[in-house]
């Protein structure tokens, strides 16, 4: 017969996946000739045969029995002219212009924990063993295509042992890049911090200082963990000082789900996310309180080991703090010695000192951990809660990063976007080929460091994908790090409200058809408004092209600015005299301010000095919070006091608070001075704090449901998007979505993005493609 070819390109996820080795064993197996290779574009196939079956078995079984870690997002064939191989062989990758998608870093697989497990592997308790299914990928690749050469394993030099395995098809670690050994691979090394002596004894020997109480920087996949022993008092209380930390959680790694159920409540889906192959830490509800970890809150958050080294260490620690390895508001450190030289890098006026010198991991530790393996793109930990069985993330990272959202058809474009997100819980994303890619969380902009992440973040996303843009996006804030950084850019530059960001990328991910129109509830701390205003507290009508306001919370004075974000009873003190209530009555937090402190702050409000008006539903989250008791004085960390607002909140509330809103025009307003009225009632005749709080959420989930009939009755909207950090809220968030599914409304809501923040660069995207879809061109 005749002999056929056939051209296949194979686009999504296939490198570093064992894409290959999968595809030389389904051709071998359908007795076909040709040849495999990466590409820049992802995987090419050219398949020959001379047999009457032809391709079907095969073209069958691509996507049917692929790597679990392969996604295939589209297969493009073409006719070629038959070569008559003999045989099929794994060729060379191909360079050239790059998109193909990375893996994230994935989890130690069961195979690789057996080989360490057993004395006669030769990969015996070896802190490093990986194959093609687990180990590091983003982490670790510098450039496209993902093979060796463009890795930081480059200058490891396989053994014979590993280069006979890295190139046989049959094996299971063929061309896995990271593939290491103790004779050729990376190595740990233990070093005392202060003074940089050596300690023999390795994994061992950090075992034994942990248990004695000693704080340890444990280097991992994506940079250092400070580790600890969480059962003793003192160690914690020392790395709460270390990291100027005083209530903020600590995440804790467990050896296993066993260890895990002793001191949280595990659902059967959460338990699926904690032993997921991307292991993030999941929050999960408390049964026994471990002093001093999770502080004021109900949650406590678990994850399971990742890498051979994190399950080395738990063998017979069973259990250990791992919170990330950074100065306060920093990001988290992936070398030894990275930040010493910072202050010679950064830009400083003639004359201008260059202040403290940064401090090294070791001003962090007593001993390092560490090993000679780089990490070329640092990656937190990612952090997930589960509402109504689905995804809620605090923070996406590690596991899930560079994973690739497709965009819905009349959105793709042929032109490349970049854009950079907000200010705080930044990310950065870039949009090529109907396709985006957001970067891990990059934390707050306002440091220095975590600015310098943001670049490094951007040239890297530019370079691995190579992403040309045509156009940045950016918040409408001017003074934002991000707009300033998209002005020097030189592109054309779009602007988009914080809000309808927050709701376009909710639209993006769910794929709601181009002009879709939704209710957008965006509620959080703040956001930039379109009259240049502080907006937090938002119901807009939006598509993918603009917004309408159709209500929102009656504006507030923030007395002291960023200082009322601060202190929560400066919050309580303007609600209170919004309400009308005077002399500002001494309760909850408020009991504990001095005088002069309550008069000069409602002097600031009375002049209009230092306050300006803010619509945020985070304040009012500030102010119950004070007016119960349940805040501290100063939130040591952004949405401390509401967190212990939802934490008491408990159980849910049938009754609820009195609001009022306009009915006529819009947008309608949202007055809460009946609330604090009430609130404040129900403080005064002794009503548990827990009452209260579950009252006031109750409040909240009523006006949603109010306000989204209203936007039904009289504009035809049927879908709800609830986001804004505000709807990180579980109780609240879980209450909400019931009450609106119950009266027929159908809610959507970030699953694989987080409501906050983090989400700001997707929803730019969605707004760039909509603008360029819609023609209308750039200002010169």
């Amino acid at each position: 017969m005749k002999g056929r070819a056939l051209r296949l390109t194979v686009f999504g996820v296939v490198q570093g996946v064992g894409f290959r080795p999968f595809i030389y064993r389904l051709a071998l197996k359908h007795g076909l000739s040709g040849w495999v290779k990466n590409a820049a574009t992802g995987v090419e196939i050219h398949l020959e045969t001379r047999e009457p079956s032809g391709f079907a078995g095969f073209l069958e079984a691509l996507e049917r029995d692929k790597p679990p870690l392969a996604r295939i997002e589209k297969v493009a064939e073409r006719r070629t002219a038959f070569e008559g191989f003999k045989g099929f062989e794994v060729k060379p990758s191909q360079g050239g212009e790059s998109f193909v998608f990375i893996s994230p870093d994935i989890s130690t697989c069961a195979n690789c924990r057996r080989d360490i497990a057993d004395p006669g592997d030769r990969r015996f308790r070896y802190p490093f063993t990986n194959c093609t299914d687990c180990g590091p990928r983003y982490t670790i690749v510098k450039k496209l295509p993902y093979d060796r050469p463009n890795t930081t394993m480059a200058a490891f030099r396989m053994c014979p042992d590993c280069s006979a395995e890295y190139h046989d098809p049959l094996d299971r670690r063929y061309h896995a890049q990271p593939i290491a050994c103790p004779r050729c691979g990376p190595s740990i090394s233990l070093r005392e911090a202060g003074t940089g002596r050596s300690v023999p004894g390795g994994i061992d020997a950090a075992v034994r200082l942990i248990k004695k109480g000693k704080i340890l920087a444990v280097k991992g996949i994506g940079g250092f963990h400070l580790v600890c022993d969480p059962l003793r008092p003192s160690a914690v209380d020392r790395l709460r000082k270390i990291k100027e930390r005083r209530t903020k959680p600590l995440a804790l790694m467990a050896l296993d789900v066993k260890t895990v159920g002793r001191y949280a409540r595990l659902a059967p889906v959460e338990r699926q996310w904690l032993l997921s192959e991307r292991r993030p830490i999941v929050l999960l509800k408390k049964k026994l309180d471990i002093a001093g970890i999770a502080p004021n809150l109900d949650e406590i958050g678990f994850m399971l080991p990742y890498t051979p080294l994190h399950y080395l260490l738990l063998e017979d620690l069973k259990l250990i703090v791992a919170t990330s390895s950074n100065p306060k508001d920093s990001p988290i450190m992936k070398e030894d010695d990275e930040s010493r030289d910072e202050p010679s890098r950064r830009k400083r006026t003639p004359g201008q000192s260059p202040g403290p010198r940064p401090p090294g991991i070791e001003r962090l530790c007593d001993f390092v951990l560490g090993h000679d393996r780089p990490i070329e793109m640092r990656a937190d930990d990612s952090v997930v809660k589960i509402v109504r069985n689905s995804p809620l993330f605090v923070r996406r990272a590690r596991g899930y990063v560079p994973y690739p959202q497709k965009v819905p058809d009349a959105l793709r474009a042929a032109e490349s976007v970049l854009a950079l997100g907000g200010e705080l819980k930044d990310t950065v994303s870039v949009y090529k080929n109907g396709y985006v890619v957001t970067s891990q969380f990059l934390g707050d902009l306002d440091d220095y460091r975590n600015h310098l992440y943001f670049e490094e973040t951007v040239r890297h996303l530019k370079k691995l994908f190579d992403v040309k843009p045509v156009c940045v996006v950016s918040d409408m804030h001017p003074d934002f790090h991000t707009t300033r950084y998209a002005r020097k850019l030189g592109l054309p530059h779009l602007r988009v409200q914080h809000h309808h960001a927050h709701v376009l990328a909710a639209l993006l991910e769910h794929g709601l058809p181009l002009g879709t129109k939704v209710l957008g509830v965006a509620w959080d701390g703040y956001g930039y408004g379109a009259d240049g205003s502080a907006w937090g507290g938002e119901f807009l009508l939006a598509d993918h092209f603009g917004f309408e306001r159709f209500a929102h919370f009656e504006p507030v004075p923030l007395p002291g600015g960023d200082a009322a974000a601060k202190q929560p009873w400066r919050m309580a003190a303007a609600y209170l005299r919004q309400a009308g209530i005077a002399p500002l009555p001494r309760v909850g937090t408020l009991k504990n301010v001095e005088e002069k402190k309550i008069r000069g702050v409602r002097e600031m409000m009375d002049r209009g000095i230092r306050s300006p008006l803010s619509t945020s539903c985070g304040r009012l989250f500030d102010a119950v919070a004070a007016l119960t008791g349940i805040a501290p004085f100063e939130n040591e960390f952004e949405a401390e006091a509401a967190m212990r607002l939802e934490a008491a909140a408990s159980p849910p509330a049938r009754s609820s608070y009195p609001y009022l809103m306009t009915a006529s025009d819009e947008p309608h307003r949202v007055s809460f001075g009946e609330t604090i009225r009430a609130v404040l009632a129900d403080v005064r005749r002794g009503l548990p704090a827990s009452r209260i709080a579950a009252k006031f959420q109750a409040t909240l989930a009523r006006l949603i449901v109010e306000v989204s009939q209203r936007a039904r009755d009289k504009h035809g909207i049927t879908t709800v998007v609830l986001c804004g950090g505000v709807f990180l809220n579980k109780k609240l968030l879980s209450q909400t979505s019931r009450a609106l599914t119950d009266k027929g409304i159908k809610v959507l809501r970030p699953l694989y993005y987080s409501p906050n923040d983090e989400s700001l660069s997707v929803g730019q995207i969605a707004y760039a493609l909509a603008y360029l879809r819609s023609g209308r061109g750039f200002n010169p």
